[in-house]
């Protein structure tokens, strides 16, 4: 089990990505969160299996026809024990 923080610069808000976000983690079994900072980035927190938070950021950092990821930082962060679902932050 791991943890990671990633914050993601681009064309990130507006675009739908948290909903693809919450889509990819889900249909993964990760939990953690998503949402969009002030300065325009976003936030991701995701947790679980090392392989599927793999296979989760490659897609994120891909995007779609929408999203576009200019750059991004992820680094690893302690295990929040308990965490069940991957949520949709607000504003």
């Amino acid at each position: 089990m791991k943890r990671y923080h990633a914050i993601f610069d681009g064309r990130v808000q507006g675009v739908g990505m948290r909903g693809f976000c919450m889509m990819e983690a889900q249909s993964r079994g990760l939990t953690g969160s998503v949402k969009n900072l002030e300065n325009g980035m976003v936030e991701i927190y995701v947790q679980g299996d090392e392989d599927l938070i793999d296979e989760f950021l490659g897609a994120v950092k891909q995007g779609n026809r929408f999203i576009r990821v200019d750059d991004y930082t992820i680094q690893e962060v302690p295990v929040v024990s308990g965490e069940k679902h991957f949520s949709y932050g607000w504003d």
